[in-house]
């Protein structure tokens, strides 16, 4: 019985330690990819640290660049500043009377001289009015006369004492009544003539004519409020314009300098120039609501540049920096530390060099510090440099 039991003992090790379980298998041949691997990568770097990769060497290879001189130059100071060309003199050619438009003497458009007749409002009834109170005048002059007569006669009677005290101070009323009578009467036909003058309407200033309003034959009143016309003044014409608050000191302490200033007018999208003026006038007062000063430049405009309430940009030249250090805008870059330029140094290497800047004009900007004179700037080929980098120059710079 013992026997037959002994065999299946001792088969039972021998079979356990051949099902070795099948996933630590698969462990294994994880650890020797892994292993394998990282062999892989050390020897990547390996290889790259000691025979760099085609990239780097087109990295390092010298950027072109183009380049300006720093120079010394004259810089204008220039204020572009928002106008409204504005007539000197814009007139309501107006009905100082009242009457019938009897006649319109002026084409629409026309250029008028100074005391050139307009229009005719019938004077007719003022002309009558003034023939009467003519009459008025001889006749209370013929009284003032009589009574100067008889004054002077109640005075002598007086003396003798043969009239009323009374009666001799009635006739001395009388008398100044009756000079008080005849300056009204001369008032009178002073103001009728003023009428019949006023319906003569007459161009106040030279300038141009513009759309009638009203036709004749047609009743017009004193002081009607659309007028005859307008009379508007070409030439000289003026530009109203507005200097901000924070530029007002530059140009107040630039006109203490000088007398005017010259001013250029421009189209509104400041592409052409229109004509040249001069401005010396400036505003009382800053206007709160828009923080700027008004001030008045004054144009020739003897072609008519410029017309009537057209919008303009009027560049106002402050004054002139002589020759000062500078560089064109397109070399200055702005950093972590302000302003900075690259410098083409000797070596054909560039240098990172930080400036103070000054007025810009919109193609060049003053240098107060940081350069010096003929210093090679980079203009053009910023974006791919950095401190040190070698750089090529294809054309000579300007």
């Amino acid at each position: 019985m013992s026997s037959p039991t002994a065999p299946q003992n001792n088969q039972q090790p021998e079979n356990s330690s051949s099902s070795t379980p099948h996933h630590y298998k698969w462990i294994k041949r994880f650890f020797l990819l892994f292993i394998l691997l990282i062999i892989l990568v050390i020897g990547y770097r390996f290889a790259h640290s000691f025979f760099p990769s085609s990239e780097k060497k087109v990295a390092t290879l010298p950027q072109p660049v183009a380049v300006a001189i720093a120079k010394h130059q004259n810089v204008p100071i220039i204020f572009t500043e928002l106008g409204t060309v504005i007539p000197i003199a814009n007139i309501t050619v107006p009905a100082r009377t009242s009457g019938y438009l009897q006649q319109v003497y002026f084409t629409e458009g026309q250029m008028v001289k100074k005391g050139d007749l307009l229009a005719l409002i019938d004077p007719r009834p003022y002309e009558a009015l003034k023939a009467q109170y003519e009459g008025t005048l001889k006749a209370d002059e013929a009284s003032l006369k009589q009574a100067k007569l008889d004054n002077a006669r109640y005075q002598q009677l007086l003396k003798q004492n043969s009239i009323a005290p009374m009666t001799a101070q009635d006739q001395q009323y009388k008398v100044a009544q009756l000079e008080g009578q005849i300056k009204a009467d001369q008032a009178l036909i002073k103001q009728q003539e003023l009428n019949i003058m006023y319906s003569h309407i007459r161009a106040s200033v030279d300038g141009r004519i513009g759309i009638r309003q009203v036709d004749a034959g047609n009743y017009v009143t004193e002081g009607q409020s659309n007028g005859i016309a307008i009379l508007t003044q070409m030439t000289p014409i003026s530009v109203i314009l507005t200097v901000p608050e924070n530029k007002l000191g530059m140009v107040l302490d630039a006109l203490k300098q000088q007398p005017e200033l010259s001013v250029e007018a421009w189209n509104n999208d400041n592409t052409t120039k229109l004509a040249d003026g001069k401005a010396s006038v400036v505003d009382s007062q800053i206007d709160t609501s828009t923080g700027t000063v008004r001030m008045r430049a004054i144009f020739q405009n003897a072609n008519w540049e410029l017309f009537p309430n057209q919008f303009v940009n009027a560049h106002i030249l402050v004054k002139t920096l002589h020759d000062v250090l500078t560089v064109p805008n397109n070399a200055i870059q702005t950093g972590p530390d302000g302003a900075f330029v690259y410098i083409v140094q000797d070596n054909s290497s560039v240098k990172l060099q930080n400036i103070k800047t000054g007025y810009n004009d919109g193609e060049y900007t003053v240098i107060e510090s940081g350069l010096n004179l003929n210093d090679k700037v980079v203009t053009d080929g910023i974006d791919q440099l950095r401190d040190g980098a070698k750089v090529t120059i294809p054309n000579n710079p300007q």
